[in-house]
This record gives C-alpha cells, sequence and structure tokens, in this order.
C-alpha cells in the first residue's frame, strides 16, 4: 500500500545549507526584470531552490530581499539560491553572452517557439520580464531565441511565477543528471 512521507521523512531527504555549497547546481541562471511583485519574487526563489538553480539576477525595480512579502513565498529559499541585484538588466546580460551563456526571453515575440520545441543549450539564462509589459525590447534583441508557452484559453499568459515553475522543470528534464 502507498502512503504519504511525513514530515520527518522528508526533511532527512533535504540537503542542509552547509551541503548544498558542496552540490553541484543547474547551469541556469534566472534574470527577472523589472517584476512588481514580491509574492512572485518569492515564488522564484522557492521553483529555484527546488531545482538547484546557479544565481538569480534580480534587476531594474524589482524588489529584493529582506522583504516579509517576499520571505512569506520563498519559505527560506532566499538563504539557499545564490542572487544579486543590478540595475542595469542590460549590463549583466551581456556580460553573461561574454561568458558563454545562451540568452533565452519567455516573451511572446514574432520568432518565440513553443518552450517544449526549443533545444536548450547550457549554461543558459532566462529571461523573465514584468507583468503586464513583459520582458523589455532591449533585452529581446539580445536573446538568442524567445520561447513562449502556447496558451488555449481567453487569457493570453500564465502568471509569471507559475509560467517560470513550467519552464525551469522541463529544462531540468532535458538533463536531470546534473543535480543528482
Amino acid at each position: 500500500m502507498n502512503r504519504k512521507l511525513n514530515f520527518n521523512e522528508i526533511f532527512s531527504q533535504r540537503p542542509n545549507l552547509d551541503d548544498l555549497k558542496k552540490l553541484p547546481r543547474f547551469p541556469v541562471t534566472l534574470l527577472v526584470e523589472n517584476v512588481r511583485s514580491m509574492h512572485n519574487v518569492g515564488s522564484f526563489f522557492r521553483s529555484s531552490d527546488g531545482v538547484r538553480l546557479e544565481k538569480i539576477y534580480l534587476t531594474g525595480y524589482t524588489p529584493t530581499p529582506p522583504r516579509p512579502e517576499i520571505f512569506k513565498t520563498a519559505l527560506g529559499a532566499t538563504e539557499s539560491v545564490p542572487w544579486a541585484y543590478n540595475d542595469d538588466p542590460v549590463a549583466v546580460v551581456r556580460q553573461l553572452k561574454k561568458n558563454g551563456y545562451t540568452i533565452v526571453a519567455l516573451e511572446q515575440t514574432i520568432h518565440s517557439i513553443p518552450y517544449y520545441k526549443a533545444e536548450p543549450a547550457f549554461p543558459m539564462c532566462l529571461i523573465l520580464g514584468n507583468e503586464v509589459d513583459g520582458v523589455s525590447d532591449e533585452l529581446i534583441d539580445l536573446a538568442d531565441m524567445a520561447i513562449d508557452i502556447p496558451m488555449f484559453g481567453i487569457k493570453h499568459s500564465l502568471n509569471v511565477s507559475v509560467a517560470y515553475g513550467v519552464i525551469i522543470y522541463h529544462l531540468l528534464s532535458t538533463m536531470p543528471q546534473v543535480i543528482r
């Protein structure tokens, strides 16, 4: 018979913060451009912890920890995911490109392709944009590709943190051996 794991059983399978420093990271960096919601930011941290993401760059007017609203959703992941703030997302992307990262914008463009048809190349920087305006034109111009999530209802997009969860776990499924 199947049974649910209890909290102690689940917790015993997780690394602690010291162990985490010794483990390989998933070779994806997240760049968050001008996202307003602190709850979305906290959710980015939580999902990023789940895949052992390499790093998060919070840019523009995106709020940064420490903030109670971020902590409420992140549930401690602000301590387990490396992050940095930079007011200039373009400078961050240019540096990452120089360091050999593939730059991928999650955005609906005239050339975007469904995320499940994209051939990921690592290391990668995934760019997420503002909840209303999306990724800026300047960053789209710097991107090596744009991917999107097909929508079949009346809404044209998912919440940005939900969309991130879809994409980051899809990317993880393309190379799961990295963090196991």
